[in-house]
């Protein structure tokens, strides 16, 4: 499969999961990158839950976990899975609900001007290797197409939704990935 922004083709071996979590940009402007982090259940890799949850098909009875978020309407435009792997379920011209609320430069409701991206990971836990090369790779390509978005415009969930999101957290090496961009 195929990543896409609108009609436009990206980067190949990409699997699509279309999340009915999204709607409309209220314009076009897309001029932010948040990166993310998520695992289902907390600090559990692999398995099929970040698609159901993203997609609105989680099982409530399968975890304890589950059963306090299988309602959540949410979404991320990408997810990049421990080995690299990524997984489309928005295409970055549609608002994907991934920020709630949230703030950056003194602008509110991030999510109708920015791009989400998940990684498969924790707070806690080291990422891959895998998951910076392709977080990068993705990250320019984003950056080629949307050129307001600038490395000082790329940012974690922690610093838009201070106090209520953590991720991804003190782990994330910032300083190697942006120096990449």
């Amino acid at each position: 499969m195929i990543l896409t922004i609108n009609s436009d083709h990206w980067l190949d071996n990409v699997k699509q999961v279309p999340s009915p979590f999204c709607d409309p940009r209220p314009d076009d402007e897309v001029s932010l990158l948040v990166v993310h982090n998520i695992s289902l259940p907390p600090g559990e890799f692999g398995g099929p839950y970040i698609e159901q949850l993203f997609t609105g098909q989680l099982d409530p009875n399968e975890h304890a976990y589950f059963a306090l978020i299988h309602q959540f309407r949410v979404s991320a435009h990408c997810l990049i899975r421990r080995d690299g792997s990524i997984i489309q379920f928005v295409p970055f011209n549609i608002r994907a609900w991934h920020a709630g609320v949230s703030c950056f430069d003194g602008r509110d409701k991030c999510n109708d001007y920015s791009i989400g991206i998940e990684l498969e990971g924790c707070d806690y836990l080291p990422f891959t290797s895998n998951q910076y090369q392709t977080l990068t790779a993705l990250s320019k390509k984003i950056m080629q197409h949307y050129p307001a978005i600038t490395r000082q415009r790329v940012t974690g969930h922690e610093f838009i939704a201070p106090g209520r999101k953590t991720d991804p957290g003190l782990v994330f090496n910032w300083l190697s990935y942006k120096s990449q961009l």
